[in-house]
């Protein structure tokens, strides 16, 4: 198990037990958020580890809020942005959206009726911050409950293979100029979580039978940044060493100097996701500025 899976799976394990389908809306829809949380502290660890130090939500001692959203501004107005890595001389460089959809529809049987939503909320979340931040990266990662990919029938699809439809065009922004809301890349997840045991799978957005890891995932968004800003930062491979083999993994980031040469500095230790030292499900989820 690689270490992002590590920290993910462990910040999955500290949610309480999925809401019956039965519950009220208020109930699983705060499950939801809470799922959104501990991933997003998780992904938010794991850059710090590769060399995004300024990544927020923060952990327990680090730069900015732990646990919160940083509200950025952009093109059609503010946005809160689950994942961000921003600095004062380049402003925003790389945002993470993660979004969750853990809930059966009572009526329908299916997890299919809240996904236009999400999809609107999503799009209109990377063309604000596109409009302001050509040149930002941003990953989007929408996970469902596992029962997405099994809940077809004689009349659909799964909800999990209708969403890969639905998003197949909005994954590969590759140029800085391209289209504001699409994604430089869009993953899905199928998600398990329990306290005991959790489980996740990745696929990019219009591929639902090709597995990726979630090292994958985010390689692939660090080496748009390095495309995008190569006078600043150049990727290293796991043991530091320049210029990685294609094949290396994990990826990080160090800083470069304007002779060519790069920065090196130690790695932090990883903090685990627990309770009492890590991740709190007590944690806001906005920031405090933002409350009323």
């Amino acid at each position: 198990m690689s270490r992002s899976d590590d920290l993910l799976l462990t910040g999955l394990r500290v949610l309480p037990e999925k809401p019956a389908d039965s519950e009220k809306a208020p109930v699983k829809k705060h499950y939801s958020e809470m799922m959104s949380q501990v991933i997003a502290a998780a992904l938010a660890e794991e850059l710090r580890l590769r060399g995004l130090r300024e990544t927020r939500p923060g952990g327990d001692g680090e730069i900015g809020k732990r646990g919160a959203e940083r509200r950025m501004s952009g093109g059609i107005g503010a946005k809160k942005v689950d994942v961000t890595w921003a600095t004062e001389e380049s402003g925003l460089i790389l945002a993470i959206s993660v979004k969750c959809i853990t809930a059966k529809d009572v009526t329908t049987g299916n997890y299919q009726k809240n996904l236009i939503n999400r999809r609107g909320d999503m799009l209109g979340e990377a063309v604000t911050l596109h409009r302001r931040f050509p040149y930002a990266v941003l990953g989007g990662f929408l996970f469902f409950d596992k029962g997405a990919a099994a809940d077809a029938s004689d009349q659909r699809s799964s909800t999990f293979r209708n969403a890969h439809r639905a998003f197949r065009l909005f994954t590969g922004r590759n140029d800085p100029s391209g289209r504001d809301e699409q994604y430089e890349r869009f993953y899905f997840a199928l998600v398990d979580a329990t306290p005991f045991q959790s489980t996740v799978t990745f696929t990019l957005a219009g591929s639902p039978d090709v597995e990726v890891t979630l090292d994958t995932a985010l390689n692939s968004l660090l080496k748009i940044v390095v495309d995008r800003d190569p006078d600043f930062y150049a990727l290293v491979g796991p043991n530091g060493e320049i210029d990685p083999t294609p094949d290396a993994t994990p990826l990080a980031l160090a800083r470069m100097r304007s002779s060519g040469s790069i920065e090196k500095g130690k790695a932090r230790s990883s903090r685990k996701l627990t309770g009492q030292k890590g991740l709190s499900l007590d944690t806001p989820i906005v920031d405090d500025e933002d409350e009323e």
